[in-house]
C-alpha cells in the first residue's frame, strides 16, 4: 500500500495533491458513507489522468484480493445499469462509474500513521497504517444495485449477474437449514429495517448480539456461518484477510451470533446480522432496483466493534 501510495501522489501536479491530501488527524477522515452524496472528501477518479487512474487501481489492487477487485469494479460499473434504468427520473441521483474519490491522510511511509480512503456510492474503503503494518480496515463497506442485474447495458454484467452473490446466498442456506427452535432463536423481526444501523456515523453500533448462538448450531451450520465470514472478508487482500479472520478465530467462533429479519427467501425485504465480540456484519436488501424489482439492492458492511478508522469505540 505504501509503494502504490507514493507512486499515486508523485503522479499529481499541485491542484491535484492539494486535493487528494489530508491531515491524518483531520476530522474529515471520519466522514463515510455509502449514499450518493453530491460533495466528497479527496480526488474524484474522473479528475484523474489515464496514468493516475491506473496507479489509484494498483492501490486498490494492493488492499483486495482478485475476486475483490473484481466486485469491487463491478459495484462502480453498475454506475451505468443505474443511470440507464433512471434515464426518465427528473432530478435523480448523479450515476457515474468515475465518481469515486480517494483521499490520503499522512504521508505513506513505512513508519509512523497515515491512511487513506477509496470511497463513492455503494463503496467505502477505509484503511489506517501504522509503521508500515494495516492496524484499520472499517468500515468495509459493498453494496449493488441491482443485487442481480436485470437492466443491461453495453459494455456491463449479463443479465442476471450477482455482484454479491455469495455474501447473500450463504446466509440463506443458513437461515433455511435451521430447524423450528433454532429459527425461533435466530429471527428477531418479521420485517427487515430500512436500512443498516449507524450508516454514515463514525462508529459502530454497540450492545449485546441477538439471535442464535453459534453454540446452538450444528458442526454443519457452523461451517456454513464460517463460510460466510470467509466469503466478505476474502474481499481483501490475503494478508488482511488472514489477520481479520484471526481475531475472529481468537475471540472464539462459538460467541458469535446470527440473527435475521424479514423474509427467508428472495423477491421480499431481508436482512442479516453476525456480531462477535470484535466485529459486526450487516447485510440489507429491502430497496427496489431502478426496475422496481422488490428487495433487489444491497448494502452490507463489516465494522470493528473496538472502534472504526483505528479510533477506540467509546
Amino acid at each position: 500500500m505504501t509503494d502504490a501510495a507514493e507512486k499515486f501522489l508523485a503522479s499529481l501536479n499541485a491542484d491535484s495533491l492539494a486535493k487528494v491530501s489530508m491531515k491524518f488527524d483531520d476530522p474529515k477522515r471520519l466522514d463515510w458513507h455509502n449514499i450518493p452524496k453530491p460533495e466528497r472528501k479527496g480526488l474524484q477518479v474522473r479528475e484523474m489522468t489515464p496514468e493516475q487512474r491506473e496507479l489509484c487501481h494498483r492501490l486498490l489492487k494492493a488492499a483486495l484480493s482478485d475476486v475483490g477487485y473484481e466486485k469491487a469494479v463491478r459495484i462502480m460499473s453498475l454506475e451505468n445499469n443505474l443511470r440507464e434504468g433512471e434515464k426518465n427520473l427528473t432530478g435523480g441521483n448523479l450515476r457515474d462509474p468515475q465518481r469515486y474519490f480517494l483521499t490520503i491522510f499522512g504521508k505513506p511511509t513505512s513508519s509512523g500513521d497515515w491512511g487513506w480512503s477509496f470511497e463513492g456510492h455503494h463503496f467505502s474503503l477505509n484503511f489506517v497504517i501504522h509503521d508500515g503494518q494495516v492496524i484499520a480496515d472499517t468500515p468495509s463497506f459493498w453494496g449493488a444495485n441491482p443485487a442481480t442485474v436485470d437492466i443491461v447495458v453495453a459494455g456491463g454484467p449479463d443479465k442476471g449477474v450477482r455482484t454479491l452473490a455469495k455474501e447473500e446466498q450463504i446466509a440463506f442456506d443458513l437461515v433455511n437449514s435451521l430447524d423450528d427452535a433454532q429459527r425461533k432463536k435466530a429471527i428477531i423481526a418479521d420485517k427487515a429495517p430500512e436500512e443498516y444501523r449507524n450508516a454514515g456515523v463514525p462508529q459502530p453500533p454497540q450492545g449485546a448480539p441477538e439471535g442464535l448462538a453459534a453454540t446452538d448450531m450444528t458442526d454443519a451450520q457452523k461451517k456454513t456461518l464460517r463460510s460466510l465470514l470467509e466469503t466478505y472478508n476474502g474481499n481483501l487482500a490475503p494478508a488482511l484477510t488472514a489477520n481479520r479472520l484471526a481475531d475472529v478465530d481468537a475471540a472464539g467462533l462459538d460467541r458469535i451470533y446470527f440473527a435475521w429479519l424479514g423474509a427467508t427467501k428472495p423477491g421480499i425485504g431481508h436482512s442479516y446480522r453476525v456480531q462477535g465480540p470484535t466485529f459486526v456484519l450487516e447485510l440489507i436488501n429491502v430497496q427496489s432496483d431502478p426496475a422496481g424489482n422488490v428487495a433487489n439492492h444491497i448494502h452490507s458492511v463489516w465494522r470493528n466493534l473496538k472502534g472504526d478508522f483505528g479510533v477506540p469505540a467509546k
